[in-house]
């Protein structure tokens, strides 16, 4: 028997088909269009270009897999966390959906926190702060901005449940992403109604009834299965990507650790109580397994080293051996990645910054090491409020564009003091996806497995395992602690170089 798991993120949709001993036998890709022309600030996508994509990325997984496609029997989806997908009571988008990234929402999430009576009341009502990116304040800014789309909005949907909703017709929510929302009790998983109220007293009605991730959505719709030659597939309750990244990296008992290397940087741990950060810093999600994914989600990784790629045209591969040449901690020069503003810290009006510049270091390798060490200490920071906060990971499990470069790992295990190891599949949002639609396959065909039994058996460790240095521990503790005197120091200025 096989399942099939999509990965719908910001670039593109990745297929895999998957058998039930976590063997990859077929591989689908296709990439999305961010719209462009938008105000400052503004991301979005129009969910049709999802579709598309899947469509061609599983047509593409299915020819490569070379199988029997009535032998699948399960279909998971991991979607961009955080966007929203307004829809119409007929179930067609009203209009482009406003993604994560988005920060066009900055006033609107002022307001919300404000009648909530500030970030540490929300935080202590809910569980968890409302970052700029979240729903909410994407909620209220259709309400405000377009009066007209608003008074169409039957339901609120997040990209992974839109992708469910076309494959099942099922309007529906679980836990997980849910948590992202800025709408929900993370302590008491379910919604919290003075926050919907804070957005619009009528919202509530708007919102999908919560689930356990252990229950799938239902099943796929008979047009669907027939495109691809499909029979009757259990779609599963799906999640975020980040949640289905934790799942795919077997991240779902304590202490283990999933990193991110991707646009974005992600840290996050599982635990089996819910995790709230009082300062508001570490986002206390839930996971898609029934319990607590704490996350750090910092807005600058992959992003910094394309942007310097362009401009000295050249490969990954050539930028490691140029930061290779240059010495670990760059003789002092930092560089403060903040190329779209921060998330953690919080600097929503932050711009990129090198710091320490001279004679000996201003060169293409010093500026290319000092990149990556910039992208990871600027995760440090919110690595070790997570410690602080009782993260205590043995090992960290690396994924995304950036595990793939040998150097960055290195960074990352002596910043961190932690090893870093590989995993033999890196697209852990997919994998993680079409896994939870196996364990829901085996709940509903009424088998006792356990979620953790199959990730044991479909979660496999790769050949690299990077040790930390202990002999870069102080020189990384030292500019750790420059790094975070830095940005503190120009939380200001950012403010004013922003409005100029």
């Amino acid at each position: 028997m096989y399942a099939i798991g999509v990965d719908s993120g910001t670039q593109g949709t990745k297929v895999l088909i998957v058998d039930f001993d976590g063997k990859v036998h077929g591989r689908g890709h296709h990439p999305h269009r961010l719209i462009s022309g938008l105000e400052p600030g503004a991301s979005e996508q129009d969910p049709k270009t999802w579709m598309d994509a899947l469509k061609e990325a599983l047509k593409e997984a299915l020819k490569n897999a070379k199988i029997n496609p009535s032998k699948v029997v399960s279909f998971g989806v991991s979607g961009q966390q955080h966007g929203f997908v307004p829809l119409k009571k007929n179930g067609t988008p009203i209009r482009p959906s406003k993604l994560w990234n988005d920060t066009s929402t900055v006033e609107e999430a002022e307001v919300i926190i404000k009648k909530m009576g500030g970030h540490r009341s929300y935080i202590k009502k809910l569980g968890i702060s409302l970052a700029v990116g979240y729903t909410a304040s994407k909620i209220l800014w259709l309400k405000r901005k377009e009066p007209d789309n608003y008074s169409q909005l039957s339901t609120v949907l997040l990209p992974h449940n839109y992708i469910n909703f076309y494959l099942t017709g099922k309007r529906h929510m679980e836990y997980g992403d849910a948590s992202g929302t800025g709408l929900m009790d993370i302590r008491k998983q379910q919604w919290h109604k003075e926050a919907i109220r804070a957005v619009d007293p009528e919202l509530e009605e708007k919102l999908p009834q919560l689930s356990h991730p252990s229950e799938p959505v239902g099943y796929l719709k008979k047009e669907i299965a027939q495109i691809f030659g499909l029979g009757n597939v259990l779609v599963s309750s799906g999640g975020g990507d980040n949640m289905m990244g934790a799942i795919g990296t077997g991240n779902i008992t304590p202490g283990v650790c999933t990193l991110s290397l991707g646009t974005s940087g992600t840290i996050s741990s599982y635990f089996s109580e819910p995790f709230v950060d009082p300062e508001g810093e570490i986002a206390a999600f839930c996971d898609s397994t029934g319990g607590w994914l704490p996350l750090l989600c910092t807005m600058n990784v992959t992003n910094t080293t394309e942007y310097f790629r362009a401009i000295f045209n050249i490969s990954n591969k050539e930028l490691e051996q140029m930061a290779s040449k240059a010495p670990s901690g760059t003789e002092g020069l930092l560089f403060l990645p903040f190329l779209d503003g921060e998330r953690v810290p919080v600097l929503p009006f932050s711009s990129g910054v090198f710091f320490g510049l001279n004679r000996k270091n201003f060169s293409q390798s010093f500026l290319a090491r000092s990149i990556l060490e910039g992208t990871i200490l600027n995760l440090g920071y919110g690595f070790s409020r997570m410690r602080a906060l009782g993260l205590a990971p043995k090992e960290i499990r690396a994924t995304g564009g950036g595990a793939k470069s040998r150097l960055w790992l290195q960074i990352t295990a002596d910043v961190f003091k932690t090893p870093v190891v590989i995993l033999k599949e890196q697209e852990a949002a997919a994998f993680g996806a079409a896994i939870q639609s196996i364990w829901n396959y085996h709940t509903v065909k009424g088998k006792n497995v356990r979620l953790e039994e199959i990730t044991g058996k479909m979660v496999k460790k790769g050949t690299l395992k990077v040790e930390p240095e202990p002999g870069n521990f102080s020189l990384y503790d030292r500019l750790q602690e420059r790094f975070n005197s830095l940005w503190q120091t120009l939380r200001e200025e950012f403010k004013i170089h922003k409005k100029d």
